[in-house]
């Protein structure tokens, strides 16, 4: 199959979940959730990857289209300024809780699956 039309069919699939994940939990919360969700699965989906566990088509499928298109750094970015503008302790703490979070998670899946693999 087209390499792109797979990370196209993905990052529908993607965009779709953010969005239900958004309306479902609000945001700043939301662009959290699916930050921390979504680095924790590419974490697996790259350890797959590099374990020969999944193909290179099924990682543009699951890490560049849906994954890519769950997570969002442009949101995050302008929720930080939204949070910056109203509260900047809070705006700090989501900064915070992003950077820190999201790498561990993506590590922790990385690891995980390396470990049951």
């Amino acid at each position: 199959m087209n390499s792109y039309l797979v990370v196209a069919i993905g990052g529908a699939i993607g965009a779709t979940l953010r969005f239900a994940v958004s309306e479902w939990v609000g945001t700043p919360q939301a662009t959290l959730i699916v930050n921390a969700l979504g680095s924790l699965l590419l974490g697996i989906c790259m350890a797959a990857l590099a374990s020969d566990m999944i193909s290179k088509e099924m990682t543009l499928f699951l890490g560049t289209g849906i994954l890519g298109a769950f997570t969002t750094m442009s949101t995050y970015s302008v929720e930080t300024i939204e949070l910056w503008n109203d509260d900047q302790t809070k705006a700090i703490g989501y900064v915070l809780a992003t950077m820190i979070l999201c790498p561990l998670l993506a590590y922790a899946g990385w690891k995980a699956f390396e470990i049951s693999a």
